[in-house]
């Protein structure tokens, strides 16, 4: 099912960066043929050229999903700015650590399972993750807490498909997530100095009302490709009006409860990071302002290219979700 985001939602024109490829590249592979996720196609990612990891470089491959009808022109944020420049300290705490760190990260046998409370918990495979859920095309703002942000075409399925599936409890209030704890292949997991202080594995939440939002996307891919490691291979989630930190990455675990679940940040720093962390251009960052944003496009990663941060990062439509609660407080 494509789900329509609302012109609210919409990325706009001077909003965004620029990419040339992107649409070229994905009507080539489908006039070849190559769609379907039984049949994907095998190409060598990106980061390899960039940092010469020709060996055995991590390989993505083509998806076979739904376009994003409203915005098939919108120019986005370039692809190998979205591959290089990443958090994911589970890979080194650097912006350029985990493409350098991640390329021989093993998705597949992967496991996913769906638990708590819930009266059909279940769990998907690699292969799941493809095949249970029609794939579409989302194009969504990411802003960062750190005041960056990029414009991304993410690949994946409603987060609210697989909790129909699982079918809730009434009891349960809140969704948990967490990462794959594996330090042999997570170096940043080795020891809580090389992660950026964080107790691991990683772990976030939503209440259940914002997890079955229809924004609230599980993403297996971006750019027509499944996810390389840097950006949450095999699957992640993506919550566009929340800071970034909430879209935990390479997910093993998803858990219904009826209790609200610690999230990483928020209990390493908490009166930096709230559970909420809903993007609020009047609540600074202890440390900066959230007012503006340095968008990243084709240019230097360091360019003037600010712009104003909007409330719920443009996404106007989830403001009555919150109806009632101080936004100040409820950070």
């Amino acid at each position: 099912m494509l789900i329509k985001v609302p012109k609210t939602s919409a990325a706009k024109e001077n909003q965004i960066t620029d990419e040339s490829v992107y649409h070229r590249r994905r009507d080539i592979i489908k006039s070849m043929g190559f769609v379907g996720a039984s049949s994907l196609l095998s190409s060598t990612s990106a980061q390899a050229s960039f940092f010469g990891n020709d060996d055995k470089p991590f390989k993505t491959q083509a998806l076979d999903y739904a376009p994003d009808a409203k915005q098939v022109s919108t120019k986005l944020t370039p692809e190998e700015k979205i591959i290089t420049h990443n958090n994911f300290y589970e890979f080194g705490t650097g912006k350029s650590d985990p493409v350098e760190n991640a390329q021989q990260f093993k998705v597949n046998p992967w496991r996913l399972s769906v638990e708590g409370l819930a009266e059909n918990p279940f769990s998907l495979d690699y292969d799941d993750l493809f095949k249970q859920f029609p794939l579409e095309e989302r194009i969504y703002r990411l802003r960062c807490v750190e005041a960056w942000s990029m414009v991304v075409p993410w690949i994946g399925f409603s987060l609210a498909a697989l909790i129909k599936k699982a079918k809730p409890l009434s009891s349960a209030k809140y969704v948990a997530f967490e990462t794959l704890y594996d330090p042999k292949q997570m170096p940043g997991q080795k020891n809580r100095f090389a992660g950026g202080g964080i107790d691991y594995p990683y772990v976030e939440g939503l209440r259940i009302d914002e997890a079955v939002h229809p924004l609230t996307l599980l993403s297996v891919g971006l750019y027509g490709k499944t996810l390389p490691p840097q950006n949450g291979a095999p699957i992640r989630l993506v919550v566009p009006w929340k800071y970034g930190f909430k879209s935990i990455k390479s997910i093993t675990r998803i858990r219904l409860t009826d209790k609200r679940p610690p999230t990483s940040w928020n209990r390493l720093a908490p009166n930096e990071y709230g559970f909420y962390a809903n993007v609020n251009p009047s609540v600074d960052h202890p440390r900066w302002s959230q007012a503006s944003e340095r968008r990243i496009s084709g240019a230097s990663l360091f360019s003037r290219n600010r712009i104003d941060t909007q409330m719920f990062n443009g996404y106007e439509e989830v403001a009555p979700l919150y109806d009632g609660m101080n936004l100040r407080k409820n950070f």
